[in-house]
């Protein structure tokens, strides 16, 4: 039997049930997930159904990542709510992909880790399959795994095998719409020019769960355990001065009451520059590289260079006093005359997973 698979929150009780009450049948895999966004979600996400997969004992064939092909399939449908049009084109197209797949394959029968998941409507998923296999001949295997405390078992088993729990579909639109009624600041697609490692990030994550997989394979015990902290992100920032731009970088944790403001440089002390405006101070990039241990040779290298956000924050308490989010911003040289300064910024509450190591197995 073919078993889609959207996630491992949801495959890996799946898939224990399944042998269960399908024991002469094999199970493989299917990954098959176009609607995930960004890029490295679906990476992070296939990396833990891969590790799933690999302590049941069952098959995983990965398929096409085709989200431009899934876009065009929902254009249209991008205001849907959860459970709307959208999740149905979006199951009809996953299903027959899975259906084509399964007998590709040699195998009739297949089902999908979605009939599991407390988000999406098995009905849908019904309706979507009843149509695929009136055309191709399919089975579609029905399983309700929910009822029955079957949710809580769910989520006690997750939390057993410390598996991946995202926390949205991984739909862009449904998230759009989800982060505006939890009024939460939308951070999962920002991504640094300088292809930065943010806190709480999905690349941050994926990193982790790497590592995890390493620590598994050593034989070393770990758990993982989660943080509030406050996190930041830099949406648009620049100095002008004399109306041209000037290479600049502005340090992690740099905020402005406003998101413009001019002013000169009105004094120095221990070759920090402070301007007239804003608690707006300056330092050179020699500062920076004698701080931090980098050896940038000009500002717009250090842009496009991926920097340890820790180092960031370190430089800056070597600069001002603890909790400190004025604007902290390195340039080659600094300005002499009067500088215009532009900063979008979000300062805001957040949870981070950490890989605590515990011993040896």
């Amino acid at each position: 039997m073919l078993v889609h698979i959207c996630c491992s929150v949801d495959s890996h009780f799946f898939l224990e049930k399944l042998k269960r009450d399908f024991p002469d049948e094999k199970l493989i895999g299917f990954f098959y997930d176009p609607n995930i966004h960004p890029y490295s979600e679906y990476k992070l996400r296939l990396l833990d159904v891969k590790r799933s997969c690999k302590k049941l004992g069952v098959e995983l064939i990965e398929g096409e990542y085709d989200f431009e092909s899934w876009l065009n399939a929902v254009k249209g449908l991008e205001n849907e709510p959860e459970k709307g049009k959208r999740c149905s084109v979006c199951f009809d197209r996953r299903l027959e992909v899975s259906a084509k797949k399964a007998k590709e394959i040699g195998e009739k029968r297949y089902t999908t880790t979605l009939l599991v998941s407390p988000k999406k409507s098995q009905e849908q998923l019904l309706n979507s399959s009843e149509t695929i296999d009136s055309t191709l001949g399919t089975e579609f295997v029905f399983v309700d795994y929910r009822s029955g405390g079957g949710t809580q078992e769910q989520a006690r088993v997750s939390k057993e095998e410390q598996l991946y729990r995202q926390d949205y579909c991984g739909c862009i639109f449904g998230l759009k719409k989800q982060r505006e009624e939890q009024g939460i600041f939308l951070d999962e697609f920002l991504s640094p020019i300088n292809n930065q490692t943010l806190p709480a990030s999905i690349e941050e994550r994926l990193k982790l769960y790497e590592n995890r997989i390493k620590l598994e394979e050593d034989g070393k015990k770990y758990k993982i355990l989660k943080d509030k902290f406050l996190n930041y992100r830099i949406l648009r920032a620049f100095v002008r001065e004399n109306k041209r731009v000037i290479p600049s970088y502005f340090l992690f944790y740099s905020t402005m009451k406003r998101e413009y403001t001019r002013g000169k440089i009105d004094f120095s002390l221990d070759e920090v520059f402070y301007l007239n405006r804003e608690e707006v101070r300056f330092i050179k990039l020699e500062l920076f590289n004698k701080l931090s241990g980098y050896s940038f040779k000009t500002v717009k290298e250090m842009s496009f260079y991926p920097i340890d956000i820790q180092k960031e924050i370190e430089v800056r308490n070597k600069l001002s006093a603890p909790y400190n989010t004025s604007p902290i911003i390195v340039v080659d040289e600094i300005p002499q005359k009067r500088v215009e300064i532009y900063l979008k910024s979000e300062l805001y509450n957040d949870v981070r997973e950490n890989l605590v190591i515990l011993g040896h197995l």
